[in-house]
């Protein structure tokens, strides 16, 4: 969505410090220790959030009547808000002050679940899901600035700012889990609820502990350039995710992708005229930062289509429990959790080039491995490829960020770390909007031949057609009581035939990022020293894959 925090070293957290105010009357260390739980409270919810979703997936479909593009829009609503404003999330914070932003970002997203776990219907559903997102792309960066204004000292806020970052990371390895144990037990709405008392003792302990500081210079949002940017990779996502429903050539879709377009060489050219951008283009000038951009979108993009699809696949398919498939995850959730550390660690002494080549050639084996699952594998079969994916993704997304801090000046390092993580994000988005795409699309034309080797009336066979072709397969529930498991069972093949096909596009995808980084990374390329003082900067790219941090401007 699903879609990360960063384990900062001290002497960039330091840098970054200079450019926020510090608090007048510093608080005491219990009052800054109880500042930073706090603050990671908010930042679990917005990363639990981008994962938990996805085990609930099944139950949502079943009871809000949602086809496969309805839980597409589940995942990327969220994504695409979270990943359209990240970039000025941050310097709204510093013109109107970053405890107040915070604040609002984390009622805002304590009422938006709330309007999530209330929704009767999947759009009311979506417009939560969105608003969850917005107010994530506010807290996020914003969190980090107030984390480092509040610990003065370089190593005291290397510290806390470590710990910022394993919050993220425990929740997104959390997510499946916790996920899966609620819905069971509770529902599917209980993924939103268990927000709502966060966030309600966050922001009263919150509003009284934090004090208000902005950036010291004053920066103009650029408001023409994130409307459109946010106009150009919606009506892409629009255009990927409803083509199949709408038709390709249908009005709305060629029009969608036309206003993509459009609005997406409006954003170049309006972004290469301001002196101060929302994007600097400018840095894309540098095949380190066009290669680091594009290796963290098509590892994100693998990683979530995998997800997305395999949640389905294992409850839908197999008729496993959300519970049975979030304890499956973790053979992938883990290892990401594990690695990113290793893997900005790897890319520190050895420089990103041979990292991120190796990450992109594991999740591509990940990836491939997936495709011998077949309706009935049991998890021995299958729980490797999950981990090499998650090895994979950890050793090409930090190491390639490595790469992109190391080539930018100091100065630009924040901007430069919003740029990676919302090229994360935005592969995530287009990750969920393919991989549903494609597999619909092989589910429809592949329906009719597997639904004529089940022996049945041409009526029946014809409203089993129109009952799936959506993808929803729990609707053989609708078929008479004799002809549901013989249905499921000739539609199940076709559902992982069509979840093939897309693992071998996004495997493909892998590939090609790490080609690039075979091409054009130079050997030394953000390498950093294990003695020079510039190895923090490499700390701060150790970021659990599938997560996403803000900038700090």
């Amino acid at each position: 969505m699903s879609d990360a925090p960063r384990a900062t070293g001290a002497r960039t957290a330091h840098q970054r410090a200079t450019h926020h105010p510090a608090p007048r009357h510093p608080a005491p260390r219990h009052s800054k220790g109880l500042l930073l739980s706090f603050v990671c409270f908010g930042v679990f919810m917005v990363y639990l959030d981008a994962t938990i979703v996805n085990v609930a997936l099944p139950e949502i479909q079943r009871d809000l009547d949602a086809g496969l593009s309805g839980l597409q829009w589940v995942v990327d609503a969220y994504a695409l808000a979270f990943a359209c404003l990240l970039l000025t999330s941050g310097t709204v914070g510093d013109i109107i002050g970053r405890k107040r932003l915070f604040l609002a970002g984390l009622v805002g997203f304590t009422l938006s679940s709330v309007l999530c776990a209330l929704a009767g219907s999947t759009e009311i559903l979506l417009l939560g899901r969105a608003l969850q997102g917005v107010c994530g792309s506010i807290m996020i960066p914003v969190s980090l600035a107030l984390v480092s204004a509040a610990y003065a000292e370089p190593a005291a806020r290397a510290k806390a700012i470590g710990i910022w970052a394993g919050i993220g990371g425990l929740a997104l390895s959390a997510g499946p889990l916790v996920g899966g144990v609620l819905v069971d037990t509770v529902g599917w709405q209980s993924i939103f609820w268990v927000n709502v008392p966060i966030g309600v003792l966050a922001t009263a302990v919150l509003a009284r502990l934090l004090t208000e500081n902005r950036g010291p210079r004053a920066r103009r949002p650029d408001l023409v350039g994130q409307l459109l940017f946010v106009v150009a990779i919606a009506s892409l996502a629009y255009a990927l995710i409803e083509g199949n429903s709408e038709g390709w050539t249908s009005a709305p879709i060629l029009g969608a992708f036309a206003a993509s377009g459009t609005a997406l060489a409006a954003f170049v050219v309006w972004e290469l005229r301001q002196s101060d951008p929302m994007l600097p283009l400018k840095l894309f000038r540098k095949p380190v930062v066009a290669v680091a951009g594009a290796v963290n979108f098509l590892s994100l993009f693998g990683l979530f289509a995998a997800i997305f699809l395999l949640t389905l696949h294992l409850q839908s398919v197999q008729g496993l429990s959300a519970v049975e498939t979030g304890v499956r995850f973790l053979a992938l959730t883990v290892p990401i959790m594990v690695a990113s550390f290793a893997a900005s660690l790897a890319a520190a002494r050895t420089g990103p080039r041979a990292p991120v080549v190796g990450g992109s050639l594991l999740s591509a084996a990940g990836l491939y491995g997936l495709t011998l699952l077949d309706a009935g594998s049991g998890f021995g079969a299958y729980w490797w490829a999950l981990a090499l994916l998650g090895i994979g993704v950890s050793f090409t997304g930090a190491p390639a960020t490595v790469a992109l801090l190391g080539a930018v000046p100091p100065e630009q390092a924040g901007t430069a770390s919003g740029i990676s993580n919302t090229f994360r994000q935005v592969g995530a988005v287009f990750g969920v909007a393919l991989a549903g795409g494609l597999l619909l699309r092989h589910l429809r034309d592949a329906l009719p031949g597997a639904l004529a080797g089940v022996p049945m009336p041409q009526d029946a066979r014809d409203r089993a057609y129109v009952l799936l072709s959506d993808g929803d397969l729990s609707r053989t529930d609708a078929l008479p009581p004799a002809l549901r498991e013989p249905v499921l069972d000739a539609v199940g093949p076709v559902f992982v035939d069509g979840m093939h096909l897309v693992m071998q596009v996004a495997a493909a995808g892998t590939l090609v990022g790490g080609l690039c980084a075979l091409l054009l990374l130079g050997r030394g390329a953000g390498r950093v020293a294990a003695d020079a003082p510039a190895a923090p900067e490499a700390a701060e790219a150790a970021e659990p894959a599938g997560t996403t941090t803000g900038h700090v401007r």
